[in-house]
C-alpha cells in the first residue's frame, strides 16, 4: 500500500509541476463558464427593431411603448412601409420589424413581423417575445409559466453541458496522454518491472485525475450558484454520486484510447475525434436530440455525456430525486463497466 501511495505522489508532483497543464485544467472551466454563462448566450436581449405604423391611436402607441420599456426589444426607428423596413434589415441596420395593420387599434387588423431569419432558432424566439409583448399590457410573457427557469436563462441549460464535457476531456484526455507519455519516454517498462502490480501502477497513475476531476466539478458547482446564479435544486450528494460513475466511465475511456495508441499525438487526436465532437454535436449540448435525424438519434444514444448531461439538468435544475434518473444512471454503470473491462482485458493483453 505504501508504494502505491508513492505511485500516487509521483503523479501528482508531475501533474503539480506542469504549470501549464494546471493553467488548462483549472483555468478551462473558469473561461468556458464565463463565456457560456455571459458572453455565448441565446437569451434574447436588445433586439434592435423597427416599428412600421400609419396610425398613432392609443391601442398601437401603447404597444409601441410597451416594445420600447421591454429588456427585450430596443426600438431603433420607425418606417412607413413595411418595403421600407425589410430593406433596413437587410442592410443589417435592424434584426425585426413590427409592422401594425390598419385595422390593429379596432381589433380587425393584425401583426406582421419581419424578421432577419439567418439564425432560425432565434429569430423564432424574438417572434414569440414580440408577439407576447404586445398583445398583453400587463406582462411581458402572456400567462406563461416558465417551469425551472422563470428566467429562461441560457446558463440554466449550458452549465449541466460544460460540466459534461470537462470531466470527459480532462478525465479521458489527460489520463490517456499521460499513460502514452510513459510509452513514449520507455519509462512505462521500467514502472511495469517494479513491485508494483501492473494493474496497480495504472490505477495510481489514474487517481490525481481522479481527485482533479472532482475538484473541477466542485469548481464549475461554485461558479454556477454564485456567479451565474444557476440553482443547485436536488442533492449535492446525488449530483457528486452521478459525477462518480461518469468519472470512472471517462477513465476507462482513457485507459481504453492509452491501449491503442502509441504516442502522445495519436492520443490527443483520437480523444478529439472520439471524445469533443461527439461531446458538442451528439450529447444535446448544443442542439436538442429529438431534433436530429434518426441515424444521428442512433449514434447518440451510445454518446456517454449524454446521459450524464441529461441527469445533470433534472438533478440541478429540476430538482428530482435520485429514482428520476435511474436510467441515465443504469446506462452510465453499464458503460463504465464495459468500457473498464474492455480496456483492463487489452492492457492485460498487452503485457502478455
Amino acid at each position: 500500500m505504501k508504494q502505491f501511495i508513492s505511485f500516487v505522489i509521483k503523479e501528482a508532483r508531475h501533474i503539480l509541476r506542469d504549470k501549464r497543464t494546471m493553467l488548462i485544467l483549472f483555468g478551462m472551466p473558469v473561461v468556458m463558464m464565463l463565456l457560456f454563462g455571459f458572453a455565448i448566450t441565446t437569451d434574447v436581449r436588445n433586439v434592435r427593431t423597427i416599428v412600421v405604423t400609419s396610425q398613432t391611436d392609443h391601442r398601437t402607441q401603447a404597444a409601441v411603448e410597451r416594445l420600447a420599456q421591454s429588456e427585450y426589444f430596443t426600438i431603433t426607428q420607425t418606417a412607413r412601409t413595411p418595403q421600407e423596413a425589410e430593406r433596413i434589415i437587410r442592410s443589417q441596420k435592424a434584426d425585426m420589424a413590427v409592422v401594425f395593420a390598419n385595422g390593429f387599434a379596432s381589433k380587425k387588423g393584425g401583426l406582421q413581423f419581419i424578421v432577419d431569419g439567418s439564425d432560425p432558432n432565434m429569430a423564432q424566439q424574438w417572434t414569440n417575445y414580440a408577439q407576447q409583448v404586445i398583445v398583453n399590457p400587463q406582462s411581458s410573457l402572456v400567462n406563461v409559466r416558465m417551469l425551472y427557469n422563470p428566467q429562461v436563462k441560457s446558463a440554466y441549460n449550458f452549465v449541466p453541458a460544460i460540466m459534461g464535457m470537462l470531466l470527459m476531456l480532462v478525465c479521458a484526455m489527460m489520463t490517456s496522454i499521460s499513460i502514452v507519455r510513459e510509452k513514449e519516454k520507455g519509462t512505462m517498462e521500467l514502472l511495469l518491472v517494479s513491485p508494483v502490480r501492473p494493474l496497480m501502477v495504472i490505477i495510481a497513475k489514474a487517481v490525481p485525475y481522479l481527485v482533479l476531476a472532482f475538484c473541477i466539478l466542485i469548481t464549475i458547482l461554485l461558479m454556477a450558484r454564485y456567479v451565474l446564479d444557476v440553482p443547485l435544486q436536488g442533492s449535492v450528494l446525488w449530483i457528486l454520486f452521478v459525477s462518480a460513475i461518469y468519472i470512472l466511465l471517462a477513465l476507462a475511456l482513457g485507459l481504453l484510447i492509452s491501449n491503442i495508441a502509441q504516442t502522445q499525438l495519436v492520443a490527443l487526436l483520437m480523444s478529439a475525434m472520439v471524445l469533443l465532437m461527439p461531446v458538442i454535436m451528439l450529447s444535446g449540448m448544443m442542439f436538442p436530440v429529438e431534433s436530429m435525424p434518426q441515424v444521428l438519434q442512433w449514434i447518440a444514444a451510445v454518446v456517454p455525456p449524454r446521459y450524464y448531461i441529461d441527469a445533470m439538468r433534472k438533478l440541478m435544475i429540476m430538482g428530482v430525486g435520485i429514482g428520476e434518473v435511474m436510467k441515465e444512471v443504469a446506462v452510465l454503470s453499464i458503460m463504465a463497466a464495459v468500457l473498464l473491462a474492455v480496456s483492463l482485458k487489452m492492457f492485460n493483453t498487452r503485457l502478455e
